[in-house]
């Protein structure tokens, strides 16, 4: 008996007939075949984080920084863009909010064709744009939304005229869970000097008291690299390290607050996501490189470059073996 006699015997005995059920979860089918049950691999979607933020050509931060960023921690990144800027790494040029109307629209129609994990909103660009974003929060009542109070650019370039700061205070600072200003920011929205641990723990109050929930200080400028993080009417905690020495910082703290709206997507506490994003914006600075003529950005993939299975895939890439 030859073996495709065999073969047709066996597929002769086993009636070809495929039935499909779904089951309640949609993302499986069961197959019936012959007796046998096969069920099909699917992978399921990771959490999806909106990012809400302006766009830097260099994709040092803004929303394509962003979208690396949550990338780099197994997210899925969804984008609405606040502003166009003209900007290289030696600083900003210009600022152009987009049509809020457009805005609106594009929020709207993501919100209702995916499930938000979490929110991350950076440069807000004008008071218009952040009316509309604050509405659309007080509408959609999205999980873990972390603002990033965005007031200036390092080159000293102003990203949110009056009118957007005090939508900014008067709205957003309530509607987020989680606030991620630095000190210059809470020094800026609270009228007070901030330049100590003592200074950053009184802001955070103060911010509490405007209605923020989660505040978190970055201290990125102190002499060590300290964050303070102070949850209402809970506890206050301090997160130390030592500084690292490197020029290549841009998008240091759209890539902090980034990550810790990741973190929250996949279910950690705050505490937990400082602590992880803080090691990963460490890492992230380790591994910078310059790209043009001013400051480089941190190095948002860093952990691709280092996986041994990026390597080893590499390696097979560049051989030419299947």
């Amino acid at each position: 008996m030859t073996a495709f006699t065999v073969i047709t015997k066996v597929q002769a005995a086993v009636e070809l007939r495929v039935v499909a059920s779904k089951t309640n979860d949609s993302s499986k089918e069961v197959f019936n075949s012959g007796g046998f049950r096969y069920i099909p691999h699917m992978t399921l979607a990771p959490p999806i984080v909106l990012t809400i933020a302006g766009f830097d050509p260099t994709s040092g931060a803004g929303v394509t920084a962003d979208i690396k960023t949550i990338a780099a921690h197994g997210c899925y990144g969804v984008t609405a863009i606040t502003a166009l800027t003209v900007q290289s790494t030696a600083g900003v040029r210009q600022v152009s909010a987009v049509d809020p109307q457009m805005l609106t629209d594009s929020l709207e129609e993501l919100n209702a064709d995916v499930k938000v994990s979490a929110v991350h909103i950076g440069m807000l660009g004008s008071g218009e744009v952040a009316r509309r974003v604050a509405g659309f929060l007080e509408a959609a009542k999205l999980p873990n939304v972390v603002l990033d109070p965005i007031l200036r650019a390092t080159s000293g370039a102003s990203l949110l005229d009056q009118a957007g700061v005090r939508v900014l205070t008067e709205k957003l600072v309530s509607l987020a869970n989680v606030l991620t200003p630095n000190t210059e920011e809470a020094a800026a929205l609270t009228g007070m000097k901030v330049e100590s641990v003592d200074e950053m723990k009184q802001a955070a109050l103060c911010l509490h008291e405007m209605g923020a929930k989660g505040v978190v200080i970055t201290g990125g400028n102190l002499e060590r690299a300290i964050d303070v993080l102070s949850l209402k009417d809970e506890y206050v905690q301090i997160f130390r390290s030592d500084r690292v020495n490197a020029e290549n910082t841009h998008g240091t703290g759209c890539a902090f607050s980034t990550a810790i709206t990741c973190q929250l997507a996949m279910g950690r506490s705050l505490s937990a996501a400082v602590l992880m994003s803080k090691a990963y914006v460490t890492a992230a600075i380790t591994n910078g490189y310059q790209i043009g003529k001013g400051p480089g950005p941190v190095n948002h993939m860093y952990q691709m470059k280092n996986h041994p299975k990026a390597a080893g895939l590499s390696r097979k890439l560049a051989s030419g073996r299947d």
